[in-house]
């Protein structure tokens, strides 16, 4: 939020010699972060003066309107005579003011003004714009000056168009929605400086009378709890925006518009406080505010035609929906040049359902910034007054003396909190007339009362206040003050954050990383070794990402947990495997012009519990008992942490050495198996067999299992499921469950040898759907203890063999801890292996 410093001072008596240091420190110390403090005046250096449009010749030729300007400037150029100048915007006239910088000046980002010859003709200066000046955003045409703006050419302009101002860029918490307003930080600087507040909130306003100003019907009273409205007939519709108003929008960073809807901004900028204007002479029939009904079409002023959702909130008329609530109007009520009648809207909305609203739609309106936050719903009439005011003054009208006020707000309740529970939170003494005092200033309503739990005050042993219950009612302005901790967290902020103590606790003993931590820290080091690249991906899925998987309607992830307030309405659910997000993170950096990628992500994955019900309501005055955990655990979906990897390209880099090599299935299966070892699962437990399991392709996927139990699966993925993300062919994948991982078993020492190995290669013919892996263990078990180890170092299948028939050639290699071993021992060794092959898996020496 963009607010200059001598608006906020019509609200609060700062000190007239206040260094914008102190001003930013206070602002902080208060919990507001500021983004900068810019003094407007030392932005533009140089003669920054008023100008008088004398004559404007149309050049023609160009790509572009062009336009040759002779500007009066007064005496500011030295001679008297009009300034020539070249302008491309087309928004001024003969007779208008302008501001021109003459050349020598320098505009903010250190652009320098000089006289040049261009399009033909010699330019000295510039016409500026407010975006040049750097007052705001609006770049569509320069700065013309109001009628009510007495300087003449020549004068200065920087106090003209509020460059001689101090202008506060401040980033607001979502937990403090009323700074989102003059009103709001003028409150907040006045407890800073104690200093007396001008709440603009205060000024009298008309209530509610019988006879509505317009006729309207609220139909959902939660979502719209207040509705106020107000009628001025008789407007002029050319009647320009005051400067002032235009000059603090434009420092606000708001486009000026029209003078209705610049009320309605200025307004919601003063007391914070979103209004909306209608045309109620292209209003149809009473008004009803009430849920859309799905499938609805409203076209918003920002020229898009929506599709509305049972969860969006509208105002209709007769011809249904004609401004989408609390976020944007609608074009067919909108106020437009020949308006005259104009009916002023001030409602207070729920923040929950204006926050999914702005979401679904993607539309962050000013409006909708600060309806989800926050608004204060008993200013809505003060609101309604001053916008009414406005108009009239300058816009002239008549108001209606109707005022619609349809209000069912709630009133707030009481929170109850110790005297002594700030003292008790942050370990600073505060009395209970302190807490008293700062929570009073605040706004809140306090009541004494004695707390029967502890009724001796005076305890030894007992903080000062021990005993005493206040009833604090906060203010209808910080409908973020809930329990007592917001309550304590006011106190510690008002009474200065830095006297709590900066005091570090003692580290207590204990015995490092946790089974689990050391776990996932040696899988992602073994991957990272090899090459992976560790990515986080948002665990939010669309509802259509089970089917491009391929997902069957019995796969236990398919259903997923539907998030109640999501990010975004596309992503909805929470991942129930690591494929999905990570396969997207994948396709980005294809689409970024990466071709060989080898990623990873270590992360949940999220099961709901069918059936679970709601969690139990906890507060934060206590700590949860222990059956109420149980209870809220018991609800809380299924979190197992998973490891993933996908591959695509080359896994092996062409170069001058020779030719790359693609990844394929193998790599993800052995991607699957350094896992596995760097969890600590010896390679005997571990065994790798064919299967089919989504979205993997049924003829290249392994399934891992550890002691028998299904772990997790790895190979190509199906090409169906390539095509429906849009990912290379071949593109290969693994995923593995770690908290289904047996504990990592207690590794006894090797035993080293120091005599020679045997070394014997074996090559066996199988059937094609025999594993290789199985082969290799049918050899394990059958060469006994003195196999040292067995590896495959040869596929092969030809006609020789047969159909269905493929050899496997392992090397073995054979060794005694304790003597060299002869030809026969080695023999004998490599023949049992071969017989106990033949017998589980009818395997046959190759050439025998």
């Amino acid at each position: 939020m963009r607010v200059s410093v001598s608006w906020l001072r019509e609200y609060v008596d700062l000190p007239a010699d206040l260094p914008t240091g102190d001003l930013e420190q206070a602002l902080v110390d208060l919990g507001i972060e500021v983004e900068s403090v810019v003094d407007l005046a030392a932005t533009v250096t140089g003669q920054l003066v008023v100008g008088e449009v004398r004559e404007i010749e149309e050049l023609t030729g160009f790509k572009k309107p062009i336009r040759f300007c002779r500007v009066d400037v007064g005496d500011a150029n030295g001679t008297g005579e009009p300034q020539e100048i070249v302008c491309g915007a087309r928004n001024f006239a003969v007779g208008d003011r302008v501001v021109v910088i003459l050349p020598g000046g320098v505009l903010p980002g250190g652009f320098a003004i000089g006289a040049r010859k261009t399009y033909g003709h010699n330019s000295a200066g510039m016409i500026c714009s407010a975006k040049e000046l750097g007052l705001g955003d609006d770049h569509s045409g320069i700065i013309v000056l109001g009628p009510d703006v007495t300087a003449k050419p020549g004068d200065d302009a920087r106090p003209v168009v509020g460059l001689d101002d101090v202008v506060l860029d401040l980033e607001i918490t979502p937990d403090r929605g009323y700074a989102l307003s003059l009103r709001g930080l003028a409150r907040e600087l006045s407890h800073a400086f104690d200093v007396p507040l001008h709440d603009p909130a205060l000024a009298p306003a008309p209530s509610g009378t019988e006879t509505p100003a317009y006729p309207v019907e609220v139909r959902d009273t939660v979502g719209c709890d207040r509705f106020t409205a107000r009628l001025v007939r008789g407007v002029d519709p050319s009647a320009p925006t005051p400067s002032w108003m235009q000059q603090r929008l434009v420092t606000a960073g708001i486009r000026s518009i029209s003078l209705p809807v610049d009320i309605t901004n200025y307004v919601m900028l003063e007391l914070g406080q979103p209004m909306h204007a209608f045309d109620a002479d292209r209003v149809v029939g009473p008004l009803v505010v009430r849920r859309a009904e799905a499938g609805e079409k409203l076209t918003t002023l920002d020229g898009v035609n929506r599709v509305l959702t049972a969860d969006d909130m509208v105002i209709c008329d007769d011809t249904g929906p004609i401004s989408l609530a609390a976020v944007m109007g609608g074009e067919t009520s909108e106020v437009v040049a020949d308006t005259t009648t104009v009916l002023f809207e001030a409602a207070h909305w729920d923040p929950a359902m204006v926050g999914r609203t702005a979401r679904r739609h993607k539309l962050f309106s000013e409006a909708a910034k600060r309806w989800e936050r926050g608004v204060d719903p008993a200013v809505a009439l003060v609101a309604l007054e001053r916008a009414v005011r406005l108009l009239t003054e300058h816009g002239g009208g008549t108001p209606g003396a109707e005022v619609l006020d349809i209000d069912h707000v709630r009133p707030r309740t009481p929170i109850t909190l110790p005297a002594d529970l700030p003292t008790r939170r942050v370990g600073v003494e505060y009395p209970p007339a302190r807490v008293v005092a700062l929570l009073e200033r605040v706004g809140c309503t306090v009541a004494q009362g004695v707390d029967r739990l502890s009724e001796d005050p005076g305890a030894v042993g007992v903080a000062s206040g021990a005993g005493t219950a206040l009833s604090v009612t906060p203010p209808t302005w910080r409908p973020d003050l809930t329990d007592p901790a917001d309550l304590v967290e006011e106190v510690v902020r008002l009474d200065g954050y830095d006297r709590v103590p900066s005091v570090l606790p003692t580290a207590p003993p204990g015995r490092g990383l946790t089974p689990r931590q050391r776990r996932r820290r040696a899988v992602a080091g073994s991957l990272a070794e090899r090459g992976y690249v560790e990515v986080l991906a948002h665990p939010f899925v669309s509802p259509e990402l089970a089917d491009q998987l391929g997902l069957a309607a019995d796969d236990p992830r398919r259903p997923a947990v539907r998030l109640a307030n999501p990010l975004s309405e596309e992503e909805p659910l929470l991942r129930t495997t690591l494929l999905g997000p990570l396969l997207g993170i994948l396709k980005r950096n294809l689409g970024r012009g990466h071709r060989d990628l080898a990623l990873y992500e270590i992360g949940a994955v999220f099961h709901p519990r069918v059936g679970a019900g709601s969690p139990p309501a906890m507060g934060v005055d206590r700590r949860p008992t222990d059956a109420e955990f149980a209870a809220a655990d018991a609800v809380v979906p299924a979190q197992p942490v998973h490891v993933a990897v996908v591959l695509a390209g080359d896994i092996d880099p062409a170069g001058w050495w020779g030719a790359g090599r693609p990844a394929g299935w193998a790599d993800a299966i052995e991607a699957a198996r350094d896992v596995l070892d760097a969890a600590g699962i010896p390679g005997e437990r571990v065994e790798v067999r064919a299967a089919e399991y989504a979205p993997w392709h049924p003829g290249r996927c392994a399934e891992l299992r550890v002691d028998g139990a299904v772990v997790g699966h790895a190979g190509e993925l199906h090409p169906v499921v390539v095509a429906a993300l849009e990912l290379p062919r071949r593109t290969c994948a693994m995923e593995l469950d770690l908290d289904t991982l047996p504990p990592t078993p207690v590794t006894p020492a090797p035993t080293v040898s120091g005599f020679p190995p045997a070394l014997i290669d074996v090559a066996l013919v199988v059937d094609d759907s025999v594993p290789a892996e199985q082969v290799r263990r049918a050899l394990e078990a059958g060469a006994g203890e003195l196999l040292e180890d067995v590896r495959l170092f040869d596929v092969y299948s030809g006609a020789q063999l047969g159909d269905g028939r493929r050899s496997l050639a392992y090397k073995l290699t054979f060794r005694a801890p304790d003597r060299t071993l002869t030809v026969e021992e080695a023999v004998a060794a490599r023949d049992a292996a071969v017989a106990v092959a033949a017998e589980r898996l009818g395997a046959t020496l190759r050439g025998a």
